[in-house]
């Protein structure tokens, strides 16, 4: 029986909080927080991973610390280790090579895997087989959504939470996502699906036979984007050729749209960190740095900065994607002043790694 690709999407569940109990098992089952207790030292901080417990509490990522200490008064908190996560992330990613050739990191707990199956029925074992890998060697929960679409595994892979694997066969993939809200939809903020709702749009469903000139307007080509995956097709695009990777990226959605030119540059500089780490771990190299922003109207604007030579590191990718995003908000500043609605940092023209690193001041 012929195969065909698969895109598996990998998500860790409640990430911070499980590798926490992971070497804190005096905590397992009990209601945890990760992220700096307010009730010890007063701080502006914020959640960054709860338990599910406390989910239904309204604890999530990103709500202030001070709110989810009065929602959760019995909650144990947890000082971050960041250091510790990325290790448990490496852990991950290196396990997951040893079931397909085709791992993309997308984030510190998320990461497409692409493998070869017949069946849906032999995606399942496939799924199953990584996430008991994953929870017995490493320990740690993991839920799987798989499609033949990277989307549409990732919005399986939500279903699927917690502990959960979610398999979306090709001709299932309109009657899959028909039902559902479009708030499930990466990129559908909490605007955005309220534009949608005002203009009698509350199902992805609701998209399949077109969209309406109203919302071509007010959404331009991400209307079309919607039409597509409503359809059961959309569009994706495929980092990898013949030759291997030629870009890499990683964004970042913010809950509400953000203006705060701190906050952005600070997104940029960890989203820049993150993916040089990761092109690391590849053996990657890169020479062009690209930043984009998708504003609170849908447009989007980016910027590009092509190095003197092929390079690899944080620094190299930092600097220039910080300086390239106060260009942007520079430029805006003298416009519209619109918030961001998504921050993206692409690491563009990648080769092997092979020799010495050059200095800084080389291509800077």
């Amino acid at each position: 029986m012929p195969t065909f690709p698969w895109t598996l999407y990998v998500d860790m569940d409640a990430f911070y909080v499980s590798c926490e109990l992971r070497d804190h098992p005096e905590l397992i089952g009990k209601p945890v927080i990760v992220g700096p207790d307010p009730r010890v030292t007063p701080n502006r901080g914020v959640v960054l991973s709860a338990s599910y417990d406390l989910r239904p509490l309204g604890i999530r990522s990103a709500l202030p610390a001070v709110q989810a200490a009065r929602l959760a008064p019995q909650a144990h908190w947890v000082a971050p280790d960041f250091a510790k996560y990325e290790r448990a992330s490496r852990e991950v990613r290196d396990l997951l090579s040893h079931f397909s050739s085709r791992v993309v990191p997308l984030s510190i707990d998320e990461a497409a895997v692409t493998v070869e199956c017949a069946t849906p029925a032999d995606v399942e074992a496939k799924c199953r087989e990584i996430q008991k890998a994953i929870a017995d060697q490493l320990h740690l929960p993991a839920s799987i959504g798989a499609a033949p679409f990277r989307v549409v595994a990732k919005i399986a892979s939500d279903r699927a939470k917690p502990g959960g694997v979610c398999v979306v066969s090709p001709e299932r993939v309109a009657e899959f996502l028909g039902p559902l809200d479009l708030k499930v939809v990466p990129g559908v903020g909490p605007k955005t699906r309220e534009l949608l709702h005002s203009l009698g749009i509350e199902r992805i469903g609701d998209l399949t036979e077109g969209a309406s000139p109203e919302v071509a307007r007010k959404l331009g080509t991400f209307s079309s984007y919607l039409v597509r995956l409503a359809q059961g097709n959309p569009p994706e695009t495929d980092d990898e050729g013949e030759t291997g990777p030629h870009s890499r990226s990683s964004d970042h959605t913010f809950d509400r749209d953000e203006g705060d030119e701190s906050v952005l540059v600070r997104t940029a500089e960890e989203l820049a960190s993150y993916l040089a780490r990761s092109l690391s771990e590849e053996g990657l190299r890169y020479q062009t740095v690209s930043v984009a922003a998708r504003w609170e109207d849908f447009s989007r604007t980016s910027r590009s900065r092509t190095l003197g030579a092929s390079v690899e590191g944080e620094t190299p990718l930092r600097t220039p994607a910080a300086r390239l995003l106060r260009e942007l908000l520079s430029e805006e500043r003298r416009g519209r002043q619109r918030r961001v609605r998504t921050l993206s940092v692409r690491a563009e023209r990648l080769t092997p790694r092979t020799g010495s690193q050059r200095r800084l001041d080389e291509y800077l």
